[in-house]
């Protein structure tokens, strides 16, 4: 019989656009003892998170909770309790996850309409804001910020126009969250979904969401609650109850809220993760936090280019907390990726679809944004690509970074 022995994970310096490095705070908080979910001392650690998670959101909204799951399960929990089948659905694509917006629509049912520009490019809001005249969609679906291409897509005349046109709005803020404005109010959002694992910096596990009362009124024409926990009030006959039991939003709701219903055991370490994650947040200050994040990107990209190698999404709508580098011509970018983390422990990102093999993805994110890891990862890289005879500027690359952190 094989013997097993306890994990000795080893350590890496994670500059990929997540997850990233998980601060040491939330590591000491999911140790916590584990409370029953019922636990008033539990249910004051949700509410005190909901009410930290509005501020992270910069809304009002009443509902800000995390669905128990990795990002992906926040965007399926609320595009499939909104999309009844047959929704018009309008998805604009620039990116990886423009497409997974569209397949968890198409999976609910959705008549989809998209629209497409190449990869590294976002659009001017203004040819959204035609298409969204044009098509008279129920909901707008878009990503905020794109990892697969390191951009991001403005959103401040979006949100205002699907308001006056009375179609929600619901972004992909995964991996934009804690790391760079995401004003859900002030651009009239209706529904964001966000990630712990990038600029949060807590394990991948759970996905904050927020939405408003657009949404909840929705949500309350779709609801059925489950018959082992109904209440004669409950049993009323829906024509088109939330497929998903698990993503339910409307009983999600009264498990978050005061009713407290048994919906689900909710992830107790996770929970002390992601209220500790946003506790930091706040602490730190979201706008000190935001120049933090521009500031490490900018060394990265000095540095990036005083080596001599070309920045693929050197543009005004750049990510700011993922930098994509084009792989020089004749080098072996996986080969790159690969001594980077066997010989210096170093892991960053390939990419997808059409950038496959063409860039590498540097992400600042979260607890991975940090001097050292900026300055580290600067150096590493160009040993390695010393190493793989690349014509590069040898020696400039950390001075350039230097230069911008003494400035």
């Amino acid at each position: 019989m094989n013997v097993f022995q306890e994990i000795n994970a080893p350590l890496r310096t994670i500059m990929t656009p997540g997850p990233v490095e998980v601060d040491p705070r939330v590591l000491r908080a999911m140790s916590t003892p584990i409370l029953g979910q019922f636990d008033p001392a539990f249910t004051q650690m949700m509410n005190e998170t909901m009410e930290m998670l509005r501020q992270v959101f910069q809304t009002q909204n009443k509902w800000a909770f995390p669905i128990d799951g990795t990002s992906r399960a926040g965007i399926e929990a609320v595009l499939c309790s909104v999309i009844e089948p047959g929704d018009k659905v309008l998805i604009p694509i620039f990116g990886r996850f423009g497409h997974l917006l569209t397949e968890i629509a198409e999976r609910n049912g959705a008549e989809i309409h998209i629209i497409e520009c190449k990869w590294g490019e976002v659009f001017d809001q203004q040819v959204i804001i035609d298409e969204v005249r044009k098509v008279k969609p129920k909901v707008l679906a878009i990503v905020h910020g794109e990892t697969s291409t390191g951009c991001m897509q403005p959103l401040d005349q979006i949100g205002p126009a699907c308001r006056e046109l009375d179609v929600l709005c619901i972004v992909d803020a995964v991996a934009t969250i804690g790391g760079t404005e995401v004003k859900v109010d002030e651009w009239k959002l209706d529904a964001v979904i966000g990630g712990t694992q990038k600029c949060l910096s807590v394990p991948s596990g759970m996905a904050p969401i927020t939405y408003n009362g657009r949404v909840e009124r929705l949500l309350a024409t779709r609801k059925k609650v489950e018959r082992g926990v109904a209440q004669e009030h409950d049993r009323v006959h829906v024509q088109h109850p939330i497929r998903s039991n698990y993503f339910d939003l409307s009983q999600l709701q009264d498990y978050w809220g005061p009713r407290r219903l048994n919906h689900h055991t909710e992830a107790t370490s996770m929970l002390y993760a992601l209220r500790e994650g946003v506790r930091i947040v706040l602490q730190e200050g979201l706008e000190e936090r935001f120049e933090r994040h521009r500031l490490h990107e900018k060394a990265l990209i000095e540095g990036i280019k005083a080596m001599g190698l070309e920045l693929f999404n050197d543009v005004s709508w750049k990510l700011p907390m993922v930098t994509c580098v084009t792989i020089p011509d004749g080098i072996d970018g996986e080969a790159v990726r690969t001594m980077l983390l066997e010989q210096f422990g170093i892991e960053i990102a390939s990419s997808f679809g059409p950038l496959h093999g063409k860039i590498w993805r540097i992400g600042t994110m979260g607890y991975s944004c940090r001097k050292e890891n900026v300055l580290f990862v600067l150096a590493a890289l160009e040993a390695v690509l010393i190493r793989h005879h690349a014509s590069i500027q040898i020696g400039q690359g950390l001075q350039a970074a230097l230069n911008v952190y003494e400035s």
